[in-house]
């Protein structure tokens, strides 16, 4: 990528096969853009404008790949979006794992401060859980944790004698029953297997109603579920009332064997790290998503997993993918998630290219080509070692790719049910976000973002697009940043306690 000083030159040129150039700030016409090119229109920052003459019907390249293709004529100086610029069929090179390369291991990883459990996993917080599995005991479950919610307003703290514990939180969702017993309950059931066997719990409750379709006897079979859970449903406990005295009890009860943990040196191989995106523009590709890429394979190189998902908005872009695959197997797999997506939206009477968001565009992003070629720089550039379904343990090292829809809420549940204990979220519209028991850490892409949200944002990102850094100092800033958080240190998210109604499984199916 080529940069300039936000002194010298007010665009980003990425590549200089490129067809178009980002604006750094808003361009008023007449402003220049490159040599004798004057920007036509207003230009809006972060949007991209034209450097070389583009016939209606040609393929635009932005990163060097294709981004969409002219919808007419289009002259060097003219604001490329929406208005000229639309999807188009092309054909992509998978070239499976010709770009894999073994990768270069650092001599002496280096540790964080985690926390060990009996089972020899490795921790990055400590919660007690209450789980549902119904809707219907949603209300229950709130009532469960409300009894030990901290207050960080009023100074009022029911688990000040318990330092070492980071809270009790529920986690409830909206389905559970009226649902067929076939992928649509077994994905549900994942989802709940991975967080009740996640290592930041530790301890666990159950709460069901009686007479749902997800029943927890049966979730709990199915996943050979037994060590630190405790089950109970509302309807053979008498009720309400008596359910939650129940569940509160338990909290009571575990407490104290909760709070004796310790943190000690683990190694960085023990870092699961979900990668997401939300409320991206026109800056995503050019600096948070590069630098966290950086931040990625400095995971890898020490030993540890990085997981990228949101299927669809790595569509377009994933041949770039399997080209770093270790095996065809893995790649075709890749391949494959597409095909299923391209027939279960049609199915659905949508399209993948429905993406971007409106928030999205007004940010600068035009196609769901461009975005994806921007989202996927998140991963880094080790190879691709395992492709697997939603909510799937995470068993492999290096960089694995999780099937998920794009929306933030889901496909974060999904990752961490696959065991991330950590979560990097790169934002340029100013998404907020968080994902108990997993901390997470919220990268802006540009400056005045960063400065208008600031009790929201960990780490700023824009200084790459004012010229004060460059993509690999900020990715160490956020790999260190993240080896912080690991050890303990709060994210802006959890100082405002977000993470609870985020919990989001993937709704798949339909509802009877």
């Amino acid at each position: 990528m080529t940069t300039h000083t936000a002194t010298s030159h007010p665009v980003i040129c990425l590549h200089p096969h490129d067809h178009v150039v980002i604006a750094r700030a808003t361009l008023l016409p007449g402003a220049q853009v490159a040599d004798g090119i004057a920007a036509y229109d207003r230009i809006p920052a972060g949007h991209k404008v034209a450097v070389r003459p583009i016939a209606a019907g040609e393929a635009v390249r932005r990163y060097n790949q294709i981004i969409g293709f002219a919808t007419a004529p289009i002259t060097p100086g003219q604001h490329v979006h929406v208005h000229n610029l639309g999807m188009g069929e092309f054909t992509k090179d998978y070239a499976y794992g010709q770009d894999a390369r073994p990768t270069e291991y650092v001599d002496t990883p280096v540790t964080f401060e985690g926390i060990q459990r009996p089972d020899g996993r490795v921790a990055t917080r400590n919660y007690i859980g209450i789980l549902t599995s119904v809707n219907c005991s949603a209300h229950a479950a709130n009532l469960v944790s409300d009894a030990f919610k901290r207050h960080p307003f009023t100074g009022f703290d029911p688990l000040a004698e318990f330092p070492n514990v980071d809270g009790v939180v529920a986690l409830t969702h909206k389905t559970g029953c009226g649902m067929p017993e076939g992928e649509p309950l077994q994905l549900l059931r994942r989802t709940l297997a991975g967080y009740a066997r996640h290592p930041n719990f530790s301890h666990i409750v159950v709460l069901g109603l009686g007479c749902e379709v997800n029943q927890i006897s049966g979730m709990l079979k199915e996943h050979k579920l037994t060590d630190r859970i405790r089950n109970m449903d509302i309807q053979s406990m008498g009720g309400t009332r008596k359910t939650v005295e129940a569940g509160i009890a338990f909290v009571r009860e575990v407490l104290a064997e909760s709070n004796k943990v310790q943190r000690q040196a683990v190694p960085a191989s023990e870092l699961k790290v979900a990668l997401q995106c939300g409320g991206s523009d026109g800056y995503s590709g050019v600096s948070a998503n590069p630098a966290l890429g950086i931040a990625s394979d400095l995971v890898v190189r020490h030993g540890g997993t990085v997981i990228l998902s949101e299927t669809t908005e790595t569509y377009g872009a994933e041949h770039i993918f399997t080209r770093r695959a270790v095996s065809r197997e893995v790649g075709e797999k890749l391949v494959e998630l597409m095909r299923w997506w391209e027939e279960y939206t049609h199915k659905h009477g949508a399209e993948i290219n429905a993406n971007p968001s409106p928030g999205n565009k007004a940010g600068g992003l035009t196609t769901i080509l461009e975005k994806s070629l921007g989202a996927m720089a998140k991963a880094g550039s080790t190879n691709l070692v395992d492709v697997i379904k939603y909510a799937e343990p995470v068993i492999a090292r290096g960089f694995v790719f999780m099937d998920t829809p794009g929306f933030d809420p889901v496909s974060a549940t999904g990752q961490v049910a696959g065991g991330a204990n950590v979560v990097c979220f790169t934002t340029g519209r100013g998404s907020v976000f968080g994902c108990k028991p997993s901390p997470s850490i919220k990268i802006a892409t540009n400056t005045p973002l960063y400065r208008r949200m600031e009790d929201d944002m960990d780490v700023n990102c824009g200084t790459i697009v004012d010229g004060e850094e460059t993509v690999r100092e900020a990715g160490q800033r956020i790999f260190d940043l993240i080896l912080r958080v690991a050890s303990g240190e709060r994210t802006k998210s959890e100082l405002y306690d977000f993470g609870s109604a985020e919990f989001a499984p993937w709704p798949l199916g339909v509802t009877v």
